[in-house]
């Protein structure tokens, strides 16, 4: 069994860890950590887990005798907590904050259908963002196969899990109910790691993306759409994506319409091409908790300790 612990499992993504990893066949949770839920039963917190895990909240930080760590922080404090806890060299370490993302101290970008093989030799794993999983599932196969001539075009929606557990106006429920809104026009953080992985894939990529990031008025998933000038054929194009992704254990390119609900509570990412008025348009769904967090957490731990890449993440839609 793998002893793991969890840093920073109060909020939704901590939550999923949990719920993920207390069914997972080869993960022995030894502790579940927060500040601020010190000493609760994990079920006050998350009341779903009710029968599922007996720990209580801890804050105290035990660094030795650890397999893996999930580090669930906020954004900004990762840093920090590394260089006041030290772990073992060969204690896999994988974090969901901004932190490591630049692949600094020796962190490999997670991002299974680019970097596989790294991440299996990998100790130290900055697991990606939620729209930047989206996003370069999206557009992979058309940057390394130079098909972006020009700027991309980007939407994307999110549910309101995205913006985390803590309250704030743009994520209460009196806001979010039949609304929408845009927010950080152009300037997502998440664009700065989608560019590195996309000159990673192709040194020649230099195309500015557009992205117009939206508040959807749901709770859970996120939702793309990319499209660019294309001179090619639809046939030419989605053969370039199922050669991409004909390994890719969550993603799929799909023949028909897709929608948000197919891949609502799994770690799928599903993809659709169509051509329409001279533009490459594409789609592609995931669960922002799962496939754009603990969900490919999950999977980047069954990398790095040698487990098929679906373990513990056999997970059903909610369909309908």
């Amino acid at each position: 069994m793998i002893k793991t612990a969890i840093i920073g499992a109060a909020g939704y993504t901590g939550g999923e860890l949990i719920r993920l990893l207390v069914h997972h066949p080869n993960c022995e949770l030894v502790y579940i950590h927060s500040n601020s839920q010190v000493g609760k039963h994990v079920s006050e917190v998350h009341p779903d887990l009710i029968g599922d895990c007996d720990l209580y909240f801890t804050d105290q930080v035990e660094t030795s005798g650890l397999d893996a760590v999930f580090l669930g922080l906020p954004h900004g404090q990762t840093r920090s907590f590394l260089d006041q806890h030290s772990f073992d060299p060969n204690t896999v370490i994988i974090d969901l904050s901004t932190d490591f993302r630049d692949e600094s101290d020796g962190f490999i970008y997670g991002l299974p259908e680019v970097n596989r093989e790294k991440i299996k030799n990998a100790k130290r794993i900055a697991n990606p963002g939620c729209f930047a999983t989206g996003i370069q599932l999206a557009l992979l196969p058309a940057v390394l196969n130079g098909l972006v001539k020009d700027f991309i075009h980007i939407s994307g929606i999110t549910g309101s899990t995205g913006a985390g557990k803590k309250l704030a106006d743009t994520s209460h429920f009196s806001y979010r109910l039949s609304n929408i809104s845009v927010y950080k026009l152009f300037t997502h953080q998440h664009l700065k790691e989608i560019k590195q992985t996309f000159i990673q894939t192709n040194a020649d990529f230099d195309s500015d993306l557009l992205f117009v990031p939206y508040r959807g008025n749901f709770a859970r998933g996120i939702w793309i759409t990319a499209y660019f000038p294309f001179e090619g054929s639809l046939e030419e194009a989605k053969a370039l994506y199922q050669e991409f992704y004909k390994n890719a254990a969550f993603t799929h390119v799909a023949d028909h319409d897709i929608d948000l609900k197919q891949v609502v509570n799994t770690n799928k990412c599903l993809v659709y091409l169509q051509k329409e008025a001279g533009q490459l348009v594409i789609y592609s769904a995931i669960d922002n908790l799962l496939k754009g967090a603990s969900g490919q957490a999950v999977q980047n731990y069954n990398l790095a300790f040698g487990l098929d890449e679906k373990t513990g993440l056999n997970l059903k839609s909610i369909a309908f």
